[in-house]
């Protein structure tokens, strides 16, 4: 499976949405810490167990916007 991540930079910090999930959206100080947190929600979200690995992949970059795959087995 195949979701896509968008990532923008704010004023106070970044937001992590994943659009095709209702409600999976985090606010972080830095990106990194964004997108783990998106992750770790994103499991929760789609009922996921904690140990099931994702991978992510940079796709573009539009201004502030950077936009993610995320890829993932599921079960």
């Amino acid at each position: 499976m195949v979701l896509t991540l968008n990532v923008i930079k704010t004023d106070d910090g970044f937001d992590a949405i994943v659009p095709s999930v209702k409600g999976c959206e985090t606010w972080a100080a830095n990106e990194d810490e964004a997108i783990e947190k998106i992750l770790d929600l994103l499991k929760f979200y789609i009922k996921l167990p904690e140990d099931k690995k994702l991978v992510i992949d940079k796709a573009a970059q539009k201004g502030n916007k950077g936009i993610y795959k995320i890829l993932f087995q599921k079960p």
